[in-house]
């Protein structure tokens, strides 16, 4: 090891392969804790299916009970609170089950918090939600 600059106590000159090793076990931790905890997964029944409820009713609720504060004002989701909700993948009667009892970290939302009408309302809304253009179809991301 070279001699240390005496006015930077905190400096220590390393191996580059010292450093890359560490630089790498850093890369390795944030990755890690990048990946949602107790990711949830789409419940069993995976064919969608046409909406019935009303979309402005069902954004009005979806707002309402506070689903857009982990999955996003539009269901879009995000790698750190909710997955993405809009357009659903799943049919009613998965979404109706899956927010009933929920696996992973989002409380559930019994018929006493909302109904299955209510849920209806919500699901027509998330079906709305037109799918996001393909990436290379986005001049910025080729």
């Amino acid at each position: 090891m070279k001699n240390q600059d005496s006015s930077d106590p905190f400096r220590v000159n390393l191996p580059a392969a010292v450093r890359l090793a560490l630089l790498s076990a850093a890369a390795i931790v944030f990755l890690v804790l990048c990946v949602p905890v107790g990711a949830q997964a789409p419940a069993r029944n995976a064919t969608p299916e046409s909406a019935r409820g009303n979309v402005e009713k069902g954004k009005q609720l979806y707002t309402s009970s506070g689903c857009y504060e982990c999955h996003g004002r539009e269901g879009q989701g995000s790698r750190f609170s909710g997955p993405r909700l809009g357009p659903p993948p799943i049919s009613l009667g998965g979404f109706t089950e899956y927010t009933r009892q929920p696996r992973g970290q989002m409380p559930p939302y019994t018929s006493k918090v909302l109904s299955d009408a209510e849920l209806e309302e919500i699901y027509a809304f998330l079906k709305s939600i037109p799918q996001p253009p393909p990436a290379k179809s986005i001049p910025l991301l080729n």
